[in-house]
């Protein structure tokens, strides 16, 4: 076996566009389940009006490229309206079926036909990204050294999108860390003891919802981007829990917990993908088909983080007392 090999592919995907992407997105679910205490379980549907904001307002509309990602933010703002206002009064319970059953209908109403003319239906839209790449500043070639090399286009997309992690880590760090930060975590622990302070436990719920929301559209945007396409059938449901699997596997409640755990997570699929391919291409392996090994992959990973969330449910850096809350 390749030892250098597995751990050149491991590491290009943990730290490659994708792991970035799906962190941005983790940062926005940190804000609803980790500080907040909100069951949501559409992220996904905020990542897909996010990248459609940009493909259609770029493919279908003719819009400049920073007009689109303008639109996408505003329309995670009114998705997450859409899912606050007949929710956020009520249970738990009651927010986590919305999310997950809005984010659905999302996805089947973006593939209907008769929404074909503008968002393309099931093929989807292509060729929105020219823009991007245009204001690459790296010069073509290669950047990097030995295996750990990258192209000057993928370079160019890792470094904008880390760079949307990094700024949406410090945004996350300055608000959890200011009078408002304060609220939205006793609403977490005690919402009842906050609305008897005087605050208007509501809103701040919205703003939470509005905030994590506009962080999965930034993902959904940069993925789409990234991909130089986008289909309906991307967002599917399981895309939020990979979210969630991020998220507690790095910790819940911590601004780096959502970035740290997808690095992890990307190099774990990474790893257990190459080392199957090369047991199963030398024959020491030979109950599974290289088709499987997809399946198989997600199905160890899964025992992985099975383990971890019996054996440190907290997460890698989570604080134990960060997963001991009174969900509302």
């Amino acid at each position: 076996m390749d030892i250098l090999q597995v751990l050149a592919d491991a590491t290009r995907s943990a730290i490659g566009p994708v792991a970035a992407v799906y962190a941005l997105a983790a940062i926005g679910l940190n804000m609803h389940f980790g500080y907040t205490g909100l069951l949501n379980f559409g992220q996904v549907g905020f990542m897909l009006v996010g990248g459609y904001g940009v493909a259609v307002s770029v493919s279908t509309f003719g819009l400049p490229l920073g007009v689109g990602f303008l639109i996408g933010i505003a329309s995670a703002v009114a998705l997450a309206l859409v899912l606050g206002l007949p929710t956020l009064r009520l249970r738990a319970d009651y927010l986590a079926i919305t999310t997950i059953a809005v984010a659905e209908v999302a996805r089947l109403i973006y593939r209907a036909e008769f929404l074909r003319d503008i968002t393309g239906g099931v093929y989807g839209l292509q060729s929105f990204s020219t823009a991007f790449y245009q204001w690459n500043p790296f010069p073509s070639g290669t950047y990097g050294f030995g295996w750990l090399s990258f192209s000057a286009r993928d370079l160019w997309v890792m470094t904008v999108t880390w760079g949307l992690v990094l700024v949406g880590s410090a945004v996350m760090w300055l608000l959890i860390h200011s009078p408002w930060g304060r609220v939205i975590k006793g609403i977490r622990e005690d919402e009842d003891a906050v609305r008897s302070l005087g605050k208007n436990v509501f809103v701040y719920k919205m703003q939470s919802l509005i905030i994590g929301g506009v962080f999965g559209a930034l993902a959904g945007a940069m993925l789409v981007v990234n991909q130089q396409t986008i289909t309906p059938d991307q967002f599917m449901p399981q895309v939020t829990f990979y979210l969630w699997a991020i998220l507690l596997l790095g910790g819940a409640g911590r601004t780096l917990g959502p970035v740290l755990g997808s690095v992890v997570m990307w190099f774990l699929l990474s790893v257990t993908d190459s080392v199957l391919r090369q047991l199963i291409a030398a024959d020491v392996i030979t109950f599974i088909a290289s088709s499987e090994i997809g399946g198989v992959r997600h199905a160890l990973v899964g025992v992985a983080l099975l383990v971890l969330i019996i054996f440190r449910p907290q997460g890698l850096i989570g604080n134990r007392k960060e997963m001991l809350i009174n969900v509302k």
